[in-house]
C-alpha cells in the first residue's frame, strides 16, 4: 500500500477553523492521528452543551441529541503532491457527501495548512511534539460481522482506537440526529456506539488511558493494559485486541489487510 509522506506522521490538534459561510472555531477539540498509510480523526465539540452521562444507555433524548454533534472517521489516507484525500472507510456521521480532499502547506514542520480545493474553509493544524517516533496502525474487522470495521493507530506517545457501531447508519444526507428521531428509542445507543478513544500509552510503562472519547463515561478508562513493547503491534495478545473497545465486536476484532483495489475507489466523505 502506497504510504502517506513521513511530514504527515504524527498527532496534528486543529487549532482554527474559519468557513466562507461565517463559521469560525477555535475551542472544538479536534485531534487527528496519521500513520503512513492509515488515519483516524476525533472532532468533539466545546464547551459541551449538557454534563455528560455516564453511559450512552443512561443518556437523557437530550444528552444523546447533544452526542450527536459529535464527528469522526477513520480510513486511508492519500496524498498526491499538494493535494490530501482522506479516504473515510468508517464514519461517526452517516455517509454521503462530497470527498474529504484538502490542498496542503507546511507553514513549518509541525504547522500546517489545509484549504479547501473551493476555497470554501481554511484549517491550520499543529502537531503535537510527543507525537513523533513509533508509527503504526492495525485495521480490524469483526469475526462474525465484517462490514463493521475499527482500527487502532499509535503515534510517538498517542493512540487512537475507532470502531464502528454495532447498528449500520442508513446512508444518505441525512444527519445522525435525524435517524436517531427515527428510530425506536431503544435502538438510540446502537445508532451512537461509535467509538472513537484518544490518549497516551507512556511509552508502555502504564495502562493506556483515554483521554478523549466520543463515548460518555469512557474518559479515564484504560484501553489496553501496560505493553513494554508497544512499539511493535505484533506484540499486542490476540485475545486483548480482539475485545477492544466499549462494545467489542461479535466474535472478536481480527486483523485484516486493506487491498489497494478497494482503497482506490472513491469513498464518500
Amino acid at each position: 500500500m502506497k504510504t502517506v509522506p513521513d511530514a504527515y506522521l504524527g498527532v496534528w490538534r486543529r487549532r482554527l477553523l474559519a468557513t466562507t459561510a461565517g463559521l469560525r472555531d477555535e475551542t472544538s477539540e479536534v485531534y487527528w492521528l496519521q500513520t503512513a498509510s492509515l488515519h483516524a480523526d476525533l472532532r468533539l465539540p466545546r464547551p459541551q452543551a449538557l454534563p455528560p452521562a455516564a453511559s450512552l444507555e443512561t443518556c437523557s433524548h437530550a444528552q444523546q441529541l447533544a452526542l450527536s454533534e459529535q464527528a469522526g472517521f477513520a480510513g486511508v489516507t492519500e496524498v498526491n503532491d499538494d493535494i490530501c484525500q482522506w479516504h473515510r472507510l468508517i464514519d461517526f456521521q452517516p455517509p454521503g457527501g462530497p470527498a474529504d480532499i484538502g490542498l496542503m502547506h507546511f507553514e513549518t514542520p509541525e504547522r500546517l495548512l489545509e484549504d479547501g480545493l473551493d476555497g470554501s474553509y481554511h484549517e491550520i493544524w499543529q502537531r503535537l511534539p510527543e507525537s513523533a517516533g513509533v508509527n503504526w496502525g492495525v485495521w480490524l474487522s469483526a469475526a462474525e460481522q465484517p462490514s463493521r470495521q475499527a482500527c487502532l493507530l499509535v503515534a510517538g506517545d498517542y493512540f487512537l482506537f475507532a470502531a464502528d457501531r454495532p447498528l449500520p447508519l442508513s446512508a444518505g444526507d441525512k444527519h445522525l440526529r435525524e435517524q436517531l428521531a427515527a428510530v425506536d428509542p431503544a435502538l438510540r445507543p446502537k445508532l451512537l456506539a461509535f467509538e472513537l478513544s484518544f490518549g497516551r500509552h507512556r511509552n508502555g510503562a502504564t495502562p493506556w488511558q483515554i483521554s478523549h472519547s466520543t463515548l460518555p463515561g469512557r474518559v479515564g478508562d484504560a484501553l489496553l493494559s501496560s505493553y513494554w513493547n508497544f512499539a511493535d503491534p505484533n506484540s499486542l495478545p490476540a485475545a486483548d485486541l480482539a475485545a477492544l473497545g466499549r462494545y467489542p465486536a461479535a466474535g472478536g476484532w481480527q486483523r485484516v489487510e486493506l487491498d489497494v483495489p478497494t482503497v482506490s475507489q472513491e469513498v464518500p466523505a
